[in-house]
């Protein structure tokens, strides 16, 4: 800061501020050393006043920023959350009807045993077209029947045991004997479990 500007007195800016007026005259000119001023005074202002203003600046700006990418990253997480939820539900939405159709589907099965034995090759050919057309129709919906023989390891989580009979071999011992009923999965979920006969 100079003398100059330390030595500048009430007066002498009145006098400049009067001699500015008579050269511009009128209202401009007293808005343009109104300004003036107040840069003097701005310039006069302690630097670690303005400083420590940036500084709080910063950390609000900062702060604002983290409350920001936190808040994003749960709105992402909410995003993928849902859409997985979404995809489970039209996975499953028709599981109640899709259950309600598998007596039919062991009719179907049993029908065409029968068939088979009767040899009348035409009537077996239009049951199996039905009967394929029915299995695919579900199919495209999800359905999917799950692959269980006789001679399987049994497990609990995936087969439901409805009685034990002596094993016919040592290697059937533990081992599922037969298949009573079919287990069908919609998606990943088993909505029927296979009913089998295990081995002692």
């Amino acid at each position: 800061m100079s003398k100059e500007k330390e030595n500048t007195s009430g007066e002498d800016i009145e006098n400049i501020k009067e001699n500015i007026h008579q050269e511009f005259g009128g209202e401009p000119a007293e808005e343009f050393i109104d300004e003036g001023v107040d840069q003097i005074e701005e310039e006069q202002e302690p630097e670690g006043q303005s400083v420590s203003e940036n500084e709080q600046l910063k950390a609000d700006l900062d702060k604002e920023k983290d409350k920001f990418l936190r808040l994003f990253a749960e709105f992402e997480n909410y995003k993928r959350r849902t859409s997985k939820e979404r995809l489970e539900l039209f996975k499953t939405a028709n599981q109640e009807v899709m259950t309600a159709m598998l007596p039919v589907l062991d009719d179907f099965d049993r029908a065409l045993n029968e068939i088979q034995k009767a040899k009348d090759k035409n009537l077996l050919k239009g049951v199996e077209l039905i009967h394929n057309k029915f299995r695919e129709t579900l199919k495209n919906k999800g359905l999917e029947a799950m692959e269980v023989k006789a001679g399987d390891s049994f497990d609990a989580d995936m087969h439901e045991a409805i009685t034990q009979v002596p094993a016919p071999s040592e290697k059937l011992k533990g081992r599922i004997v037969d298949v009573v009923e079919r287990g069908y999965k919609l998606g990943d979920r088993i909505i029927r479990f296979p009913k089998v006969v295990t081995g002692k």
